[in-house]
């Protein structure tokens, strides 16, 4: 099991400085995520920055993005970081498809299938020179000219992964990805009945195994340096759980532990805008289902007891800030448990 770090650079002059940290601390690997910045741009520093660390986003949004414009973005950072570039691509959700990116929207999974075929016959395309066709219902590629192909380079077989909370997206990286995002809002018990044995169900379907795709996630973590921190972090992960929660997205989680109906009252109070009081909604009990609670020395040790046989590359669902001296112990003893 290797441990990851995400960064949020606020500034872009930032990044690399963040990127040679997480390389310093013994990290495996950087993730940037599509939240308020661009999840590509940091990256290019931190390929200038680094000589080792996996290089990824977790994620980018896939559909607003026509599968060459991914394409070529992704070949440009496998470049220029030798091969230590990881494509992670999301589906979002259709509200934000339409309303925040402008994209229409279509069934998620059959559409994801055919970007990243397309990303691949893009790539060999590029690679090999290899005529360019892809028909799919969702795209088309018919066209590549001399001026607009990139040259071959030395590490064209770019992972791809894709994240996901139900069956059809587990299915679809198991079959096609080298890795896939478990969403933080999971259980181990989910992990167990619902994700694994689909992304095995998929990796069948293509004669591949299990270990083919890699299974990666920050998780939810509760901890402390005194009593006093460790309360304000439980309450903050409450309320980002109860968010999720709330999402009918993610309603298959609860529904596997019979709590249906949660789901239900923490949608009809994300309805009326009452957002504080929605955490007051998850139990201790549930807290621990969702989240690992431990001592700020003992974190790494509880991530590890937990998630060793599920998981191959964890971290954690906050920002890596080396700046931050409460949390030096934190990502110090995450390093030495993962090293």
């Amino acid at each position: 099991m290797r441990f990851d770090v995400t960064i949020f650079p606020e500034n872009l002059n930032t990044a690399a400085d963040l990127a040679r940290a997480v390389e310093d601390h013994g990290f495996a690997g950087l993730w940037t995520s599509e939240t308020a910045h661009n999840p590509f741009l940091p990256l290019t520093h931190a390929a200038a920055a680094t000589q080792r660390i996996l290089l990824g986003t977790a994620i980018a949004v896939a559909f607003p993005r026509s599968p060459m414009v991914t394409a070529q973005i992704a070949w440009d950072l496998a470049e220029q970081s030798n091969g230590r570039f990881a494509l992670g691509l999301g589906t979002q959700v259709k509200p934000h498809i339409e309303k925040r990116f402008a994209t229409p929207w279509a069934a998620p999974t059959p559409r994801l299938r055919e970007y990243i075929e397309s990303l691949r016959a893009i790539w060999a395309n590029f690679q090999t020179n290899k005529p360019l066709r892809y028909l799919g219902e969702h795209y088309k590629f018919t066209l590549m000219t001399p001026f607009f192909k990139p040259n071959p380079i030395e590490h064209p077989e770019i992972p791809i992964y894709i994240a996901g909370v139900n069956e059809h997206l587990c299915r679809l990286a198991g079959e096609m990805c080298q890795g896939f995002h478990v969403h933080p809002f999971h259980t181990v018990r989910y992990l167990r009945e619902l994700i694994i044995p689909n992304i095995e169900q998929g990796a069948a379907k293509s004669g591949r195994a299990r270990q083919d795709c890699a299974l990666s996630c920050a998780i939810f973590v509760v901890t402390g340096n005194n009593a006093d921190e460790t309360a304000q972090n439980k309450l903050a992960i409450k309320s980002q759980i109860a968010f999720y929660a709330s999402t009918p997205s993610y309603s298959s989680v609860l529904e596997l532990h019979g709590l249906g109906e949660l789901h239900v009252q923490l949608n009809e109070l994300s309805r009326q805008g009452r957002w504080f009081e929605m955490g007051e909604l998850i139990s201790d009990d549930l807290l621990n289902e969702f989240a690992v609670v431990a001592p700020i020395d003992e974190l790494a040790d509880a991530v590890k007891a937990r998630y060793t046989g599920l998981l191959d590359r964890v971290g954690y669902y906050m920002p890596f800030t080396p700046s931050d001296a409460d949390k030096a112990v934190m990502w110090k003893k995450a390093a030495e448990t993962f090293a």
